[in-house]
């Protein structure tokens, strides 16, 4: 992590694009006809070669750091993929971004840091806004798919803080052999689908290279040099944005709770920043360490 203000906020921008771009997958998923498990195995395969030409000769290169990364990666898509399938896809969004919570409770303990009460306030205003999105649908219902949708959740927590104890050279190599771990679940799927159209090719591609690829390429620069929380936080964005590209493409329109608990996602991110900065808080996890 760099301790140099412009390099702190090139992380946080780097972040943010990263979120956008996570953003659109729903779009796509909704447009394509394949399967889950099929797009995600086109959608890695791709991923994997953006990976394999960022980690280049430290593909086998391994620590433990990075083994238990790769793992939770393919976990975390696994289990979000999964817990869409049995549970709703509100209930799986919103378990998977529990993933601050797990951060918060264990970063102070991992890196020695003072655990801020801006913090505890964006969290609790994060969840308050993401129960809006599926406001009295989060029912007991298929208990299994959201048991997976909370271990998403778990799994999202466990590759952010992992690759902080990553080497930073390692970082693409464990995301490379995710990738490779999710093509292998779903490769059966894959064999069993159709062969895509030149419009469905280029979705996959987007997909691949561009939503995965180049979001986690960014989001892995951009973690280095912002702390885990404040990436957790950021990555909230993804989901608020998920529904507007739905709608501006597929027609999907946002429900008013929706939009109601974006506007209080989005304004509990933005507050926290502008107070952070108000108070010339500019200080990284590393300078903590180093103090």
């Amino acid at each position: 992590m760099h301790n140099n203000p412009a390099e702190h906020r090139n992380g946080v921008i780097a972040v943010t694009v990263a979120a956008i771009l996570w953003s659109t997958g729903g779009l796509f998923i909704k447009l394509l006809p394949f399967d889950a498990f099929t797009i995600l195995c086109y959608r890695s395969a791709c991923a994997a070669i953006v990976f394999g030409f960022l980690a280049r000769k430290r593909l086998f290169q391994f620590t433990k750091a990075s083994i238990i990364v790769s793992l939770s990666y393919t976990a975390l898509l696994v289990c979000f993929v999964t817990s869409t399938k049995l549970t709703t896809a509100a209930n799986a969004i919103f378990l998977q971004y529990t993933a601050p919570i797990y951060i918060l409770l264990l970063e102070p303990v991992l890196f020695k840091l003072k655990i801020e009460r801006i913090n505890i306030i964006a969290i609790v205003a994060c969840l308050v806004g993401m129960s809006f999105f599926m406001f009295g649908d989060l029912e007991v219902g298929n208990m299994t798919g959201n048991i997976l949708a909370l271990g998403t959740g778990v799994f999202l927590a466990v590759v952010m803080l992992g690759q902080r104890f990553n080497k930073p050279e390692l970082n693409e190599t464990a995301i490379f052999w995710g990738n490779i771990l999710v093509i292998l679940v779903g490769l059966p799927s894959y064999l069993d689908s159709p062969t895509p159209t030149f419009v469905q090719w280029g979705m996959l591609l987007f997909l691949g290279f561009i939503q995965i690829g180049l979001g986690y390429a960014l989001f892995t620069y951009g973690l280095k040099r912002t702390l885990a929380i404040e990436s957790a936080l950021i990555a909230f964005l993804e989901p608020i944005l998920n529904p507007v590209w739905v709608f501006l493409g597929y027609g999907e329109r946002p429900s008013t709770m929706a939009l109601i608990g974006g506007l209080i996602i989005i304004g509990s991110l933005v507050l926290r920043t502008v107070i952070r900065n108000l108070v010339g808080d500019k200080v990284t996890a590393t300078e903590r360490l180093r103090g």
